[in-house]
């Protein structure tokens, strides 16, 4: 076992070497190894750096703003491990993720790490994060978000070599997810070759606390310098914030949370009926399991998670400042969670009744960091609170990137969008800018899909999807419901690599598919940042879908559930991304 050696890997104030100390270190952010920490862990090189140079502590006191204690084992054990287990040519075949998962199972870590690895798990007994932090992840315009694995255990065996050994196990599965079919897919839609990808893992601390055998921090958080969607009076440039009770799985994957622009944080969302809110608000969440250990399963990335209901929360007493409580003889809703009433996830208490200064420090990080990269970013972040006052309070800073916002001027005036020309308007669109060469569509046909079958479509647009992209085709897409989103039944659950070819993006509703696209989600990240131009398109809106006049077109490819055509002329997709208005024209 030899000692790390300084990382190669430059940053304004690198971290430090790790010392084989984690929580009792003098620094909370060390590496292990002399290659580069890769993309992800850069971005929290630069997160300590703001919030030791620019964030002021001193104007919210009793909250305490830092990143999660954290180790970055470099990318040369990458390098090490492919070629110690002669993993290549298993890793870039074209086997099912878990047949790749099982293989990199087993093998063995360099020796040289292992010796490190002992001794950190050696001391820490709380439950820890495993993440990726590839060479290419939170790029610019390709920033691989939410492709590769993240792996959270409870790190709560009373050997150490248990708890090694689950360590090592959830290393070993995002090494692993740098070729999953996710990646793969992704790697085609970019310039990279995947052969060229190199994993640093991040071994962070989850922030959060412990609830009877439940894990989970009180908020996590989405937060974003730019807004796409902005609502009401709120301009985009004052940003939009994404938050959720419990892991930011929540938001990031399934893309369900509470939305509000940091300008107007007592404003609630439009909405018919208090009834309507709590249907749609967040109803369950994601914890860490610390009790009875699960089924043993390597190759899951939530082996050691839970998807609670809210009863378990309030139970707990982990609502009393996240929640309101509705009261049905008056039909109105009062901040707090006292009673057995329906509770509703809007984070009242903190941000209409002040119970701490959450949406401050959330504007004063958008701040300084859009300065400091002079762009818009997205900050992800998780809290927890006082159980019985709130505060003291602390605030994780878990990661940043920047985002991807075209100042290209596009004019569209109303009688664009009531053309008879016109194949899809709306006047809620993401994005900007003019598409003149796209004469391929793919859609899910309207008449057959359900959200049960959700499962299938995906596999369907994959394979439509992957031929398009080997013959370097662009094409539009239309389909129903949240696209991205990781539960089916609020609409297609694609991967962002499995639909990546796609330039246009229409996100329709049907009666029984009725929902809002989240910001906050990973799939949206990847949407802004590869420039696609998204529309979302209401069933009960002033504008249709002329799927008679697609259904015209010459096919190329027809499934059970979806269908390819190509027209015989290119079409006029045009954006303006100051009003939200676009239109596709035939």
């Amino acid at each position: 076992m030899t000692r790390t050696e300084k990382n190669s890997h430059s940053a304004t104030q690198g971290p430090s070497r790790f010392e084989r100390k984690f929580f009792d270190s003098d620094e909370n952010f060390t590496f292990i190894g002399s290659g580069s920490l890769g993309g992800k862990a850069q971005g929290l090189v630069f997160i300590r750096d703001i919030l030791r140079e620019q964030f002021n502590h001193a104007d919210f006191p009793g909250i305490s703003v830092s990143i999660p204690t954290m180790t970055v084992i470099t990318t040369e054990f990458f390098d090490e491990f492919m070629k110690l287990n002669n993993l290549y040519e298993i890793a870039l075949s074209d086997l099912p993720d878990n047949r790749i998962s099982h293989a990199f199972q087993n093998t063995e870590l360099p020796a040289k790490l292992v010796g490190d690895l002992w001794a950190l798990i050696s001391k820490v007994h709380s439950p820890l994060a495993i993440r990726s932090s590839s060479l290419l992840e939170d790029a610019l315009y390709e920033p691989f978000a939410g492709i590769y694995g993240t792996k959270m255990t409870p790190n709560n065996q009373f050997d150490t070599e248990g708890r090694f050994h689950k360590l090592v196990e959830a290393i070993k599965y995002v090494y692993a997810s740098t070729f999953f079919r996710a990646a793969k897919n992704y790697f085609k839609a970019t310039r990279h070759r995947i052969e060229d990808e190199k994993m640093a893992v991040i071994i962070q601390e989850v922030v959060g606390q412990r609830f009877d055998d439940h894990y989970y921090p009180t908020i996590s958080g989405v937060a974003r310098s730019y807004n796409f969607y902005p609502a009401g009076n709120a301009r985009p440039e004052e940003g939009i914030v994404n938050l959720a009770l419990g892991l930011g799985r929540t938001i990031v994957d399934e893309g369900i949370s509470w939305s509000y622009s940091p300008a107007y944080p007592r404003a609630n969302p439009p909405y018919n009926s208090i009834r309507d809110l709590l249907k749609e608000s967040q109803n369950s969440y994601w914890a860490v399991n610390m009790g009875k250990p699960p089924a043993f399963d390597p190759v899951k990335e939530t082996e050691y998670l839970l998807k609670l209901t809210l009863r378990e929360a309030e139970k707990a007493g982990a609502l009393k400042y996240i929640a309101s409580t509705y009261d049905p003889q008056s039909d109105r809703l009062y901040p707090g969670a006292a009673g057995s009433a329906p509770k509703l996830i809007n984070f009242a208490p903190i941000l209409q009744m002040g119970q701490m200064p959450l949406n401050e420090i959330i504007q004063s990080l958008l701040k300084i960091c859009s300065e400091s990269v002079s762009a818009p970013v997205e900050i992800e972040f998780a809290v927890t609170l006082d159980a019985r006052r709130g505060v003291p309070a602390r605030f994780g800073f878990l990661q940043v990137r920047p985002m991807v916002v075209s100042k290209e001027k596009v004019e569209i005036s109303r009688d664009d969008l009531e053309s008879e020309h016109v194949l899809v308007a709306s006047e809620n669109v993401l994005g900007n800018g003019i598409v003149e060469h796209i004469s391929d569509v793919v859609y899910v046909k309207p008449e057959s899909f359900k959200t049960e079958v959700s499962a299938v479509v995906v596999d369907e647009l994959e394979r439509i999807n992957n031929q398009l992209l080997s013959s370097e085709i662009p094409y539009l897409l239309l389909g129903f419901g949240r696209w991205g989103s990781s539960d089916p039944w609020l609409g297609i659950p694609v991967n962002w690599g499995q639909i990546s070819g796609a330039k246009v993006i229409v996100e329709a509703t049907l009666p029984h598919v009725n929902v809002d696209l989240s910001q906050g989600s990973h799939f949206f990240h990847n949407i802004t940042s590869f420039k696609v131009l998204y529309f979302s398109v209401r069933h009960s809106g002033k504008y249709e879908i002329d799927w008679q006049w697609l259904n015209r077109q010459r096919v190329v490819n027809e499934l059970i559930y979806t269908k390819h055509v190509k027209l015989a002329s290119p079409l006029q997709v045009k954006v303006d991304g100051r009003s939200g208005r676009g239109v596709i024209l035939k």
